[in-house]
């Protein structure tokens, strides 16, 4: 029976879910939004900022604070400079073909899968939370940290609004996003871009990882949900919207949260997934997104 203290709880830890949610589908937007590649090692990226999070936690002597903001500040560096050689290595040799890329990113996600696997290995690992108190309601207590992950995400969020809208690095991208070619014949480096840009969502998806490895624990194979998930949110949405992308991020991870909750995980998926379905029948360019 759903009651109001259990529908809080419920909407709380589907909140925290549709945080991390946004900041993952968010830099898979941009990716298509901007270079128009569908990067199916998004995931993988993902997992790769949970693990070098463990690794960085492991290596920083100290507060549990201090190793959790060093992998914080660390983690997603270090994927986003990956992610910036995967693209110059290989998406550019390709020269962004659609079709290409998406087996190119195909094979990076099965390399870093088991790259991670060999030097992580198969067991999931926890990070300790930088800190640990409790908000107490009066029908349950909530953890403290996971309202930090709710406002850290947010806050990042703004960040990428501003830099997209109200920056000059913004406005050439949405000017690539336009017209790559007319973008090179303006002077702008498209190649550099398209680097950064790649740089940028793997980066996002680290920075989400890295928050939510104090709750789930760091696993090589930790990356197959976000990636689904994300999917699902950018494609309801719509294919390079933002502002589509984080609507979607919210009522997908609500919903999420209060179904799992309630009734089953596996439940959620199977009605996230219909809901796509539903999308791609009567609106193929996503709730938010453009006719092309």
């Amino acid at each position: 029976m759903i009651s109001g203290p259990f529908l809080l709880l419920a909407l709380m830890e589907g909140t925290v879910m549709a945080a991390v949610l946004a900041l993952t589908a968010v830099g898979l937007s941009l990716v298509f939004g901007v270079m128009r590649v569908v990067n199916v090692a998004h995931g993988e990226f993902f997992m790769l900022g949970a693990v070098l999070a463990w690794f960085v936690a492991q290596a920083v002597p100290g507060p549990a604070w201090v190793a959790f903001l060093a992998a914080l500040v660390l983690a997603p560096l270090i994927v986003a400079a990956m992610a910036a050689l995967a693209d110059w290595a290989v998406l550019k040799r390709l020269g962004y073909e659609p079709e290409a890329t998406i087996v190119a990113t195909i094979g990076l996600s099965y390399i870093l899968q088991q790259a991670a696997l060999s030097f992580f290995g198969p067991d999931a690992r926890p990070i300790e939370a930088p800190f640990v108190w409790r908000i107490q309601f009066p029908w349950f207590g909530y953890s403290g940290y996971k309202i930090v992950v709710v406002v850290a995400a947010v806050a990042v969020l703004v960040a990428v609004w501003v830099l997209m809208n109200r920056s000059r690095a913004g406005l050439v991208m949405r000017a690539t996003q336009i017209d790559r070619d007319t973008a090179r014949a303006f002077g702008i480096n498209v190649d550099r871009v398209y680097a950064m840009v790649f740089a940028l969502g793997a980066g996002l998806a680290a920075l989400a990882a890295v928050l939510l490895v104090p709750i789930q624990q760091a696993h090589y194979l930790m990356g197959h949900d976000p990636l689904l998930l994300s999917f699902i949110v950018v494609i309801i949405g719509g294919l390079g919207s933002i502002r589509g992308t984080l609507i979607a991020a919210l009522v997908i991870g609500l919903s999420d949260g209060v179904i799992s909750f309630f009734w089953s995980p596996t439940l959620a998926k199977i009605l996230a997934t219909l809901f796509v379905a539903l999308v791609l029948v009567f609106r193929p360019q996503g709730l938010f997104g453009e006719r092309t």
